[in-house]
This record gives C-alpha cells, structure tokens and sequence, in this order.
C-alpha cells in the first residue's frame, strides 16, 4: 500500500503562486506512476500533470501547460506541484494519486492510491 498526504493549498490572488507537496510512503517501490488531477466543485475529476516515478518523464493538461510544473524530491519522496500565474478557473481541490503501472495518464480511474486533497482558491 502506498500512503499520499497533499499540503500547501490555499487562497491566493490571481497572477499568484502556490507550491503543493505530494508526500509519499509506504510501498513506494511500487509507485509507476504519479499524478496531480483537481475538481471543482460540480466538476468531474480532471487531469492536472503527471510523471514517470523512476525517470521524471512529464505530461500537463493543457490548461495547465506551462504555468505548472510538476516535480519530484527522490530523497523524501515527495512530490510538487509548483503553480505560477494562477487564475480563478484554477480553483479546485487538488489531489495526487499513484499508480503502479509505469505508464502516464489522464484517466483517474486508472490510479489505485489516492491522498486526501488539498484545497486551492484562486481569487480575482
């Protein structure tokens, strides 16, 4: 099992930046895949940024392309979500999942471990 704890969400004006941290623990061994996805609320559940756990390879929405960049600190396994030039569309609930297979994704059903989500409000 692999255990994901999200923190750095907050509120913060438009144009401004956010750092989210993904820490993970557990079998982290098993970690092919990591992934950042949000939700709005009365709003699917939609990719954010993803990337390869062993070589770093990267995919972003395109929404999110170039403003974000996702990142990851092999020495505590932890994951981050920088966000720079936020706008209020940007505003959700953040979330990281995992997921064992070594193969990017859009599709959240394909993650099995997910954190608890961390809240983003971007004000105009």
């Amino acid at each position: 099992q692999v255990q994901l704890v999200e923190s750095g969400g907050g509120l913060v004006q438009a144009g401004g930046s956010l750092k989210l941290s993904c820490a993970a623990s557990g079998r982290t061994g098993n970690i092919g895949t990591l992934a950042w996805f949000r939700q709005a609320s009365g709003k699917e559940r939609e990719f954010v940024a993803g990337m390869l756990w062993s070589d770093s390879i990267t995919r972003y929405a395109d929404s999110v392309r170039g403003r974000f960049t996702i990142s990851r600190h092999t020495a505590d396994n932890t994951v981050y979500l920088q966000m720079n030039s936020l706008k209020p569309e940007d505003t959700a609930a953040y979330y990281c999942a995992a997921r064992r297979l070594r193969m990017l994704s859009r599709n959240a059903a394909d993650f099995g471990s997910w954190g608890q989500g961390t809240q983003v409000t971007v004000s105009s």
